[in-house]
């Protein structure tokens, strides 16, 4: 699928600042490395790049930057994958698995670096805590503090029992959860635009509204045509995500695009916010189809749930979203709910990220719903490729990525399909 626009849909986080525009291309362009796509991904990879001092990098967005999921996320900087450790040990051994899990550490603390370097604020605020909804579940959590310590060498999990929860939140929902301090809650926009106004600072252009029809290499360069005009690139980064669609189709089998759904209220009572989560952590649970949720800077409840696999959203996402907030926290349902949205975000058959290289072009999508680390820690992997340091990207590479079984009109109905009997196994 590709959807785009001129400018951002009526998200918490683009109605919270003014976002600078960057000049649609209206004329031929040269440049050694040219990424496509402007969200966390391509973003990422171009800073990795200027602060390698390579600025012949041009960055081109469809729409706005930070337009699409990378724009409109929880804001969740959680370690590890949607996947789980499991189907990439199983495809990598143990030893590349554990490179990935360190990759993820790496990224949680550079997440933290990269605006302290540059000078620009992102809401950053330190802890995750995810929850069991389920008493059967509760294993798993112990498990996992158990795996992450002895297997992966990651001391940061701490295990909460019930009776220490209301400690955490205020919430009789949960029966238990795990705490990481290293994971924590950010302001995705102003991620995405603190890194945008870095990259034009450092001579990296930038051009939004500015779609990439169709690409050919031609002899040793690639050729990108757009609306209007021809960009020539010697390499070239596709970092499209959810909306990949033809410009690769062998790419665009792999991914299915998921609808997800966000809310966020009123500005609350900060006392009123302190006694729902006394720590300011965020917080997913370990159903399937999960709830995620976080304090705003300024003090409102941001509150995600629920998911579609048919391209579509909700008529009406507030009256969709007001019943799973209520929930989790049944002492506001009188909070008014002040803004409402959604995206679409690419997710692989497997779960796993799907990174890499094939001749002078790059690719990385397939963060399944879990991106704001794994695309920084992908986004180092395609940066030290397009260097000529191929280690960490064969890594991602080999990790076994199959297409979607079925045409485009098949893949999404057979997908829902299958996910209702995980839907049906978090209620029974």
């Amino acid at each position: 699928m590709f959807v785009s626009s001129v400018k951002h849909i009526d998200s918490y986080y683009a109605s919270s600042g003014t976002w600078p525009e960057f000049p649609a291309l209206q004329d031929a362009l040269n440049c050694e490395i040219l990424i496509i796509g402007a969200g966390f991904s391509g973003l990422h990879t171009a800073l990795k790049l200027a602060e390698a001092g390579v600025h012949n990098v041009a960055v081109i967005e469809a729409s706005r930057i930070g337009w699409a999921a990378s724009g409109r996320n929880g804001g969740q900087a959680i370690l590890g994958w949607s996947s789980d450790m499991g189907p990439l040990e199983h495809d990598l051994g143990y030893g590349d698995a554990l490179a990935l899990w360190q990759d993820m550490e790496w990224a949680a603390q550079e997440i933290q670096e990269i605006p302290k370097r540059h000078g620009f604020d992102i809401d950053y605020r330190s802890g995750h805590l995810w929850c069991s909804v389920q008493a059967k579940k509760v294993a798993g959590l112990q498990h996992w503090v158990e795996e992450a310590q002895n297997r992966w060498h990651y001391e940061g999990l701490r295990f909460i029992p019930k009776a220490e929860l209301p400690q955490w939140i205020a919430s009789e929902r949960y029966q238990a959860a795990v705490l990481d301090q290293n994971g924590g809650h950010l302001h995705p926009l102003k991620l995405c635009y603190g890194i945008a106004t870095t990259l034009q600072a450092q001579g990296v252009r930038l051009f939004e509204q500015t779609r990439a029809l169709r690409y050919q290499r031609v002899h040793d360069h690639i050729e990108v045509e757009t609306a209007h005009g021809r960009i020539t690139c010697r390499q070239l980064v596709l970092a499209c995500n959810a909306y990949i669609d033809q410009l690769e189709p062998k790419l665009n089998k792999k991914m299915l695009p998921v609808g997800c759904f966000q809310v966020a209220t009123e500005v609350l009572d900060e006392a009123r916010l302190q006694a729902a989560l006394p720590h300011n952590s965020c917080v997913t649970d370990n159903q399937f189809i999960l709830d995620y949720f976080r304090r705003s800077a300024d003090n409102r409840l941001l509150f995600g749930g629920g998911c579609t696999y048919m391209g579509g959203m909700p008529k009406d996402i507030h009256a969709f979203m007001q019943p799973l907030l209520t929930r989790v926290f049944p002492q506001f349902a009188d909070v008014k709910i002040e803004y409402a949205w959604g995206g679409h975000l690419d997710c692989s058959v497997r779960r796993t990220p799907d990174v890499g290289m094939d001749g002078n072009v790059y690719w990385l999508h397939g963060y399944s719903g879990h991106g704001v680390l794994p695309t920084l820690a992908a986004a180092r992997a395609v940066a030290d490729a397009l260097q000529g340091q191929t280690e960490r990207i064969q890594r991602y590479q080999n990790i076994n990525n199959p297409n979607f079984w079925g045409n485009e009109t098949l893949a999404a109905p057979i997908e829902a399909l299958s996910k209702m009997y995980f839907r049906l196994r978090d209620r029974f």
